[in-house]
């Protein structure tokens, strides 16, 4: 079995911790707002031997150094990813992008399009730029005054579980929660005033014609919604749509190997 190496890229605008496990082709993993890389073990361990998989731990998502802006656009947390990509040699990759992360990943993908073979939505975010400025003032106020009042570790025990479908098993609630309650403070304040100006729906309608797009989603997901996975897939109608029955948000954790079986055989598809 190969391992999964905790590393960190020294970079000049601030170091980034990821997680790297073998090589070959590669494919990145960005996490969600109340996540980090270490939810991804359960997919990468299912990686096959002769792929590389990196699973970052987003600016600001301890130990990675926050960005020093104090209200970062998508296109921000995209350079930094390029940095890494860079630093790891890996120039193009196959992106998967899990809610927060969809918004890193289609802008990514906008920004440096020769950089991605294929791109996986799961879960998306579609950021909140065409809500009413009071609604998104409100969104982002509840979670500045969570993660502030309450501190990480109590937030997590408030939102983690909803990430889960009803009946989740008890110790994969323990790891959304433990997940959630690693974030920093600063950086997961920065990473919701991106959500605030995030539009995944417009950057995935300017994405390059050509470049293999698909979407995964939970039918129990009930922080984005089937509705709202769809209104991004609907933005590239010829894009496959794989619905994970019985999963919630966190898809990914909950049925790895399914969410898995989706990723490899897109990726196949598109070698």
């Amino acid at each position: 079995m190969q391992t999964q190496l905790s590393l960190l890229a020294p970079l000049d605008e601030g170091a980034l911790s990821f997680i790297q496990k073998g090589q070959g082709t590669t494919l990145v993993f960005l996490h969600g707002i109340g996540s980090s890389a270490s939810s991804w073990r359960p997919v990468l361990a299912l990686v096959p031997p002769d792929q590389c998989a990196i699973a970052w731990n987003a600016p600001g998502y301890p130990p990675s150094a926050a960005l020093p802006m104090e209200w970062p656009i998508a296109s921000d947390y995209a350079e930094r990813l390029k940095q890494l990509l860079d630093f790891c040699h890996a120039d193009q990759v196959h992106l998967i992008g899990h809610s927060l992360g969809c918004l890193i990943a289609a802008r990514f993908a906008r920004l440096y399009r020769e950089r991605v073979k294929t791109l996986t939505f799961a879960s998306c975010a579609l950021g909140h730029a065409h809500l009413p400025q009071a609604e998104r003032d409100r969104l982002l106020q509840g979670r500045i005054t969570d993660i502030e009042e309450l501190g990480p570790q109590a937030m997590a025990q408030k939102r983690g579980p909803r990430l889960l479908s009803p009946g989740a098993p008890q110790e994969l609630i323990q790891m959304v929660v433990d997940n959630m309650g690693s974030v920093d403070a600063h950086g997961y304040a920065q990473a919701a005033r991106m959500l605030s100006t995030g539009d995944l729906i417009g950057d995935i309608a300017a994405l390059e014609p050509g470049l293999p797009v698909q979407f995964i989603y939970g039918s129990a997901d009930v922080i984005t919604p089937p509705q709202a996975n769809l209104r991004a897939a609907h933005a590239r109608p010829i894009a496959p749509v794989k619905v994970l029955e019985g999963a919630g948000h966190a898809c990914y954790i909950e049925q790895p190997e399914a969410f898995m079986s989706a990723v490899e055989g897109f990726v196949s598809t598109h070698a």
